[in-house]
């Protein structure tokens, strides 16, 4: 092999690199932002409960309901956007949800009843529902093979760093710029984040060439070095007769792990949204401090972004199945001995491998559910993930509020959430690999006559 065309492979690669490095950075921070926007609302509900002139009387059950609002609009969002963005493209519905979940957060902060909150929290849940659903779609088509759970890890792991911001600043800020200045912090990516975006955030290769954009593909691939689709004849063939979009999720042989992979988004989705938001009231009532109850919240989402990390090089290597049975199972034992009497120290370990299993397992889901299904649906598959993967998270805010008007005991609520994982982890046990063709497989360019002349 001649020295010219090394030298021409070897940028190819680290064009790759370079594109990988920033498109799972950008996305990172885009759902760093995203789990901010979704959980801040937790670290400050019990300003809404104790002062009724922020926004005015908020009762637990009416907390529940505005907590629910926010994730009713990411499942619309989340929904409509796996539709668009296997038409249109993954990058320009990513750029739209970065401006619209902004300017939602920055309204969010200036309305002065429950009212205006609550149908604010609903259109920004939109831009975060077309943002969680998009972005795993272009991940998974832009990491190499064998580090697509890795990516997808690394990437939704920002969604639990941002819950750990929202508490953290909370506990730093909450009192000197109160929950109206909280709300106005979520919308920097306005002025920070979507300029770099639009510089560097790259559409997919793979879903140019399913849209029949060869050319578009071939020059996109050679200037950010992601290998160009190419596959046998047979696999094209079956490519072609593949359904787009939502059509493809309920076609023959993919229907019902669909429907099963919603209710395992579902599951886990449940305990996220219910612990993000009343952990804090759960650990008050068991006799915290308020401040040191938002703490728990930090270690929670701590644990989820270590055991996502760990469990997706599992996953990598063995598949994601199981280690999302795994975690499941081992969320739901840490949340039967927090009904324990335990020291504090103790207490915080077992709260951090529940991390593990609310939010770090819905991040291997994502993960799961982006290598699951072939190009013209993935977009689809991860929007379904993640939209009917809300009505869980719509539930487990009201599920919390109820539990609590109820009465329960602390244990007995988190008795409740440990079931709700066990069922997780039955769904998980489930989903077989649908009976298709062999996957297109992804080759480097030829390089071009420019490149190694």
């Amino acid at each position: 092999m001649s020295t010219a065309r090394q030298i021409t492979e070897d940028e190819l690669n680290a064009r790759r690199s370079r594109t990988v490095v920033w498109v799972v950075t950008i996305s990172t921070i885009g759902l760093i932002f995203d789990g901010y926007d979704l959980v801040v609302y937790g670290a400050v509900v019990s300003t809404f409960l104790k002062d009724p002139t922020q926004i005015g009387e908020v009762t637990p059950a009416l907390a529940g309901t505005l907590g629910s609002y926010a994730l009713i609009g990411t499942l619309v969002g989340a929904l409509l956007a796996g539709s668009v963005g296997d038409i249109v493209g993954r990058r320009k519905v990513m750029l739209t949800a970065y401006a619209w979940f902004s300017v939602g957060m920055l309204v969010t902060a200036l309305v002065s009843n429950s009212t205006m909150f609550g149908v604010m929290r609903f259109v920004t849940g939109l831009g975060v529902g077309a943002l969680v659903a998009t972005t795993g779609a272009l991940v998974a088509e832009i990491a190499p093979a064998g580090k697509k759970n890795l990516c997808n890890a690394i990437t939704y792991s920002g969604v639990p760093i941002g819950s750990l911001l929202s508490a953290l600043l909370a506990i730093m800020l909450l009192d000197s710029i109160g929950w109206r200045g909280m709300f106005m912090i979520g919308a920097s990516p306005l002025l920070v984040l979507l300029p770099l975006a639009i510089f560097r955030m790259p559409e997919s290769v793979a879903w140019l060439v399913s849209r029949g954009k060869i050319d578009q593909a071939r020059a996109l691939s050679e200037r950010t070095g992601v290998p160009l689709p190419e596959a046998p004849t047979a696999a094209q063939e079956a490519a072609k007769r593949e359904k787009v979009g939502f059509a493809g999720l309920f076609s023959r042989g993919y229907w019902l792990p669909t429907i099963l992979l919603g209710f395992m988004s579902a599951s886990a989705l449940m305990l996220v949204y219910a612990l993000n938001t009343w952990l804090p009231v759960l650990m008050e009532g068991a006799g915290f401090n308020t401040k040191g109850s938002l703490s728990f919240l930090l270690v929670l989402n701590g644990g989820a972004i270590v055991g996502a990390l760990i469990g997706s090089r599992v996953a990598d290597r063995f598949g994601p199945k199981p280690v999302v049975v795994a975690s499941f199972v081992i969320g739901a034992g840490a949340m039967l001995l927090m009904t324990l009497s335990l020291p504090l120290a103790l207490l915080l370990i077992f709260v951090s491998i529940v991390g593990l299993g609310t939010s770090g397992t819905q991040i291997l889901i994502y993960g799961f559910t982006a290598g699951y299904y072939p190009t013209p649906m993935r977009g689809a598959g991860v929007a379904w993930c993640a939209g009917f993967g809300r009505l869980g998270g719509v539930a487990g805010p009201l599920l919390g509020g109820f539990l609590l008007a109820a009465g329960l005991a602390v244990s007995t609520i988190f008795f409740v959430l440990a079931g709700i994982g066990m069922v997780g982890a039955l769904i998980t046990l489930l989903v077989q690999r649908p009976n298709r063709p062999m996957e297109i497989h992804s080759t480097p360019i030829e390089p071009s006559a420019a490149a190694t002349s």
